[in-house]
Parts: C-alpha cells; structure tokens; sequence
C-alpha cells in the first residue's frame, strides 16, 4: 500500500501534464484572425522568446557557481549529500520550463483571443482561460511530478535501502536533498519575477508616459514604438515569470510539510511516512479537483458576469479538495500523533486543511474588494483624482496601506487556530491545503495577460471598438484576478515560510528565538529592513529602464517622420532591447542580497541571529507585499474605470480628461508595485528560509540528527486471536 501510494503521486503530476496538451492542442487549433493581427503576434512571440532565451544564459552562470558550493556542502557534513546539487539542477530546470510553457501557449493564446472576441466575449473567455490553465496545469504537473519522483528515488537510496527508520539521519539526508529541488526552483523563480517585472514595467511605464500622456494616443497604438516591448512584457513579467513563481511557491509548500512531517510520531499503515505523503497526495489530488473546476469557467453570452464564471471555477475546486482531504486524512493517518511533544489527532490534521482553504479564499475575496472596478476603495481614487495627480496617488498609498490590516487579521488567525489543531505541522498542512488547487489560481491568474495581450492586438489592428471593449472587459477582470492571486500568493508564503522557518530552528538544534538577546534583536531589524532595500532596488530599476524608453520613443517620434501618420513603422526592436538589456543587468544585485546575507548571517552570527533575521524578513515582507500589490491593483483599475466613463460629483469623466490624467499617473507609480516589487515579497522570504534551511547543518548548535525534543522508540507486537492477526502497540517515551 505503500509503494502504490508514493508511486500514484507522480503518474498525478503526469495527468495534469497529460490534460495540459489537450488543452494546449485545442488553443493551437484556434483561428488566428488576419495577416495583420498574425504579424503583430508575430513581433510579440519573437520578442518574448529573445528575452527567455537571454535570461537564461545569464542564469546558468548562476547555476553553476550554485552547483560548486551545494556540492561541497554536501560533502563537509555528515547529513547531507552532494546530490543535492543534482535535485538543485532539476529544480532549476523544471521551474525555467513552467515559465517557458506559460509564456509559449500565452504568446499563441493571445492572437486568438482576439479573433474570437470579434465573435463574442463567451468565446474570447473559453480560448483565454484555456490558455491560463495550460500554464497552471503544467506547472502544477511538473512540480508533483518532480517532487514525487525525486522522493520516489531518494527514498529508495537513503531510507529503505539501508532500513533506516522515518526519524533518523537517513530520511533527514533524503529530504535535504529535495530541499535543493526547492532551491533551484525559487532562485530561478527570484529572478525571472524580478527580472521580468522590470522588463513589463519599464516597457509600460514609457509606453503610457509618451504615448498615453504626450501624445494622446490610446493604449496599446500601434504608432507608439513601446508597445510591442509592452506587450512583450506582459509574457515575460505576468506569464513567464507568474509561473516560474507559483511553481516554486507550490514546490516550498509540499517541502516544508513534508520537512515538519519527519518529526511526527506516526503509527500508520505505511511505515510510518504518511505526514510525509499527505502533502504531496493533497498536491496531486488537486490537480485533479482544479481539472473538474475549470469546466465550471464559462458564461452564456456577452452579458454574463466573467468575474462570476472564475469565482465558481476557483471555489468548485476548493470545495472538491475540502472534501476530499477528510477522506484522504482519516485513510493515511492513525487517530493520534505528535510532534514536538504536541499531541493532536486526525481531524486536526483535516480541519487545519480546510483553515487553509478559508484563509486562502478569504485573503482573495478581501484583495478583489481593494482592487475591484466599482469598490469603495476604487472609488476613493477615482474621486481623488478628480482634484489632481497629488491625490491621486496619496488614495493609492492610504488603499495599499489599509489594504494590509485584513488579510494579516486572516493571516494571523490562521496561523494560531491551525497550530493549535495540530502545532507546526498544522501550520504546514494549512499552507499545502491552500496551494493545492494551484492549477486552478494561476489558470485564473494567467488568464489575465492573455486578455491584456489580446486587447493590445485588437488595438493596433484597429479592430472594431466592440472587439476591443470584448477584451476591455476581461483584462479588468484579469486586474483583479491577478491582485487576488498576488494576495493568495504572499498568505501562502507566509504560512511556509513559518513551516521552514519551524524546520530550520529543529535541524540548526535551537529551542528559541530569544529577542533579548542583543544580536538576535539586530538581526530582526536587518531582517525587517530587507525588504525596504530590495523593493527599493527594483522600483529604482523600473524607473531607470523607463527613463531609457522614454527617451527613446521620444527620439523616434521626433527622428522617424510619418509615424503618427501611420505612414512609417516605429522601430519596435530598439525599445524591446532596451527593456532586455536592462531587466538583466538589474535583477542581479537583488536577488544576490536574497541568497547571500542569510549565509552571512548565519555563519558569522550563528543559527539564532539567523533566526532572528528570518523572523524580521517574514513579517515585514507579507506587508510589504500585500501593500504594494493591492494599492498598484486599485491604481490600475481607477484608470480603467475613467476609459468606460466615471461620474464624479455629478459630472461624467472620459478619456483624456484631466482626472484621467491624474489616473494614469497613479497607475504608472503602481505598476512597479504590484508587478515587479509587491510580488517578489513573497518569493524573497520563502527563499531566504530555503537558504536558511540548507545552511542549517553547517551551522547547528549540537543537537543536529536529533530535532525533536524527545526520542521515540516504536515497538509493535503482534497477536492473534480466532485466526485474525490483532496488532497492538506499545510506545516507549525516552527523555
């Protein structure tokens, strides 16, 4: 039975990839409308592809300096393995390929999006979401696939081949190594994320600063030299570098949990590795429950309500996975357990799952409420703007900051009722419960930058105003989509960054965090500070790039007669080069602070400063990033609101008015925000605890091998009674 079950969690991850290519080869079948949307498609997909393929040449130099110092980490201490540079490799490989995936079928879906909202917005919504859920369903298969079948392999080599027990250093080595599949897959997610959020943001902000503002002329024209590289970025920030994100997001999760899961005293029917399993089984069952939940994504005609068809796709696979989860938890785990000497039963394990759930559909409902076109908090902007640029943007920051005050309640709440079912583990659970149906989020969250790309084709075409006003409608929904999942995304961060975070402080042999203690209280304002210092270099690097692009659209304005006679075509490659060039050079020295001061820190300061480094980074960076995220989001669709027409006061305001100006303002100082900074946040402190976690043997204070409080020898005897075999089980508790 237990063979079956670690064998079925990788043939999951198969099935996901499986109904990915379906999907994908009816997106590819789809018209794609006529020479001109095709060449416009074209210049898109050219410049995506040059950007990925750039990036990556700068990443393997990174790869393989990784690779030198985990192998001879893995060779310096007892309990770990230069396999991990291995498992860090495949890691990598396996979080470049999700981007690659996304980004491909997005740069295929966008097209014909756009020929299909000539038809009908029904049509334009199946074609765009199909598209997302290609992207969410490779990277949800992937990443089971590659977590089951790494564990599948290190399981055999280091565990049973020697019959080593669930406890011992054997399975501690085991999943170490599987620590380094987690690291390749966040390091390479840091810096696509950041990467490709300059890259989008450098490309919008110099598109709407000449064209919109300047020039006068709408979004997305196609005689603004910056609105391919504009385009271009919507794949490689809110495509590519969404899904490279999420899968390492989704990968740290089932890592944590399976990490906290070691420690559990567990008398079950597989050897004792069921809270092991339990995540990963939840991982690839909502793959499944994600697949069922996308048929519910649809509406009956151009009037129906898009928002509405993804909240009962999104909230279907939620309740799926709820109920499956209590079947799931009373099959594979005994009535009882403990951790750390805190007892809890099965139906805690069950009902910290479902707590995940909540919290994770709460944090999205509250993020769509600050985001949302036609919300109290919108609204406040938009009557703001009315009064100029200035207030504007101070009604973004006061939303960004109130933004943050329910989600942490949520956040908070969650954290102490799921300890408090099933201590550390519950936390974990809980943060793999409400990552489950990361299918579905990023179906619903990619969907997003396929409309915005497809509204941008239908612009430069000049198609019909009723096409364009087709994906004007999905990309609103798409804002609000997108700010949701950013606010999903940083709630699921923090629960596993607590969950490392819990297994760090057991393998580096620490009992506490003691914030007396001067260098410990040091290293928690450091900790909280990085995440000021890192959002400031990447907004700083959006501005820099945007400065180039602006003067270059300048330039060919002023230089190339015509263009806005559309008798010449702009010189699109000069602008896609500028926002290549520099989101490569300035996503180096952020994501170095990420990987480097934890290692610093820990070996100069030791595990518990470290600890205090960590504690700092986690809280300042959860707030950071709903802030940023959720005051770029309302920013964003206050100006969208002034394009279908706002009233304020009792006089309506359009396009080109001066309230609309001061929107595109706001919306220009947000983009950095929520698209290049605010969603970093959550992959810079689930990253600074892998790094953490990993160093931890190197740097323990003694107690490495034995990271719970007590030892727990298991005897089991056997009896039989009437021909039936009867198994009674004795627990010897050794202090």
């Amino acid at each position: 039975m237990e063979q079956v079950l670690i064998y079925g969690v990788p043939m999951l991850g198969i099935l996901g990839l499986i109904a990915m290519a379906i999907k994908s080869a009816w997106v590819t079948k789809q018209p794609t409308g006529d020479e001109k949307m095709n060449e416009l498609a074209g210049y898109i997909a050219d410049g995506a592809m040059a950007f990925l393929k750039a990036e990556w040449k700068v990443l393997s130099y990174f790869a393989v300096i990784a690779v030198i110092l985990l192998v001879w980490s893995g060779m310096s201490v007892e309990t770990s393995s230069p396999v991990i540079a291995i498992s860090f490799l495949i890691g990598a490989v396996f979080s470049a390929f999700a981007g690659y995936l996304g980004m491909n079928i997005a740069t295929k879906a966008n097209v014909r999006t756009t020929q299909a909202a000539r038809t009908s917005l029904k049509a334009a919504l199946k074609v765009s979401f199909t598209g997302g859920s290609v992207m969410g369903l490779g990277v949800a298969g992937l990443a089971v696939l590659g977590i089951g079948s790494l564990f599948i392999i290190f399981y055999n080599v280091y565990v049973q081949s020697v019959g080593a027990g669930v406890n011992g250093v054997e399975m501690e080595k085991a999943l170490e190594v599987l620590a380094g599949f987690s690291l390749g897959a966040e390091s390479i997610a840091l810096f696509a994320r950041v990467g490709g959020g300059i890259y989008t943001k450098a490309a919008d902000v110099g598109a709407d600063l000449v064209g919109k503002v300047e020039a006068g002329i709408p979004e997305d024209d196609v005689r603004n030299p910056a609105t391919i590289a504009d385009n271009v970025g919507d794949n490689v920030g809110d495509v590519a570098g969404m899904g490279a994100d999420l899968f390492g997001s989704y990968v740290a999760t089932i890592l944590a949990t399976m990490v906290l899961g070691r420690e559990i005293v567990s008398l079950d029917n597989f050897g004792g590795i069921a809270p092991i399993l339990l995540p990963m089984v939840l991982a690839g069952l909502g793959i499944v429950f994600s697949i069922m939940g996308m048929f519910f994504v649809t509406i009956k005609d151009d009037k129906g309500d898009v928002q509405h068809a993804l909240n009962m796709g999104n909230w279907s696979s939620i309740v799926f996975t709820g109920i499956a989860s209590f079947f799931i938890v009373q099959y594979m785990l005994p009535e009882t357990l403990s951790i750390r000497g805190y007892e809890f039963t099965n139906m805690d394990v069950f009902y910290s799952i479902i707590l995940g759930l909540v919290v994770g559909t709460l944090m999205s409902i509250i993020t769509e409420y600050y985001t949302a076109m036609g919300k109290r908090p919108v609204l406040s902007i938009i009557k703001q703007s009315a009064t100029g640029h200035a207030t504007n943007i101070i009604g973004g920051l006061a939303v960004g900051m109130e933004s943050t005050v329910l989600p942490t309640l949520v956040l908070a709440g969650g954290i102490y009722g799921a300890y408090e079912f099933a201590g550390l583990y519950g936390v974990a659970i809980a943060a793999a419960g409400m990552m489950a149906t990361t299918a579905m989020q990023l179906a619903i969250d990619a969907f997003g930058p396929i409309a915005d790309n497809a509204g941008g084709i239908a612009e430069m075409s000049q198609l019909p105003e009723e096409v364009r006003g087709r994906t004007d409608i999905l990309d609103a929904v798409g804002n609000t989509t997108a700010a949701s999942g950013k606010g999903f995304a940083i709630a699921s961060a923090a629960l596993t960054s607590l969950a490392l975070f819990a297994a760090f402080v057991g393998i580096a042999g620490i009992d506490s965090i003691d914030i007396y203690k001067a260098d410990v209280l040091a290293g928690l304002f450091v900790g909280g500070m990085i995440p000021f210092i890192f959002s400031s270099l990447a907004i700083a690097a959006v501005g820099r790039a945007a400065m180039d692009m602006v003067n270059e659209v300048r330039r060919q304005f002023r230089e190339i007669p015509g263009i806005m006679e559309y008798k010449a075509k702009p010189e699109y490659e000069k602008c896609v080069e500028i926002s290549t060039k520099a989101s490569l050079r300035e996503m180096l020295l952020p994501g170095a602070i990420t990987l480097i001061t934890p290692i610093v820190f820990g070996f100069a300061f030791g595990p518990e400063v470290l600890g205090g480094l960590l504690a700092g980074v986690t809280v300042s960076g959860v707030l950071m990033g709903m802030f940023q995220s959720n005051a770029g989001g309302a920013w964003d669709n206050a100006k969208k609101s002034f394009e279908k027409g706002v009233e304020i006061d009792g006089e309506m305001y359009y396009k080109k008015s001066e309230p609309h100006k001061a929107s595109v303002t706001g919306d220009t100082v947000g983009d950095p925000f929520k698209d290049t900074s605010g969603p970093s946040m959550n992959i810079l402190i689930k990253l600074m605890s892998i790094v953490a976690l990993i160093i931890a043997p190197h740097i323990s204070e003694g107690t490495h091998g034995d990271s719970m409080s007590e030892k727990v020898e298991i005897k089991k005897e056997i009896r039989y009674e009437d021909g039936k075999k009867i198994t009674t089980e004795t627990i010897t508790t050794i202090k």
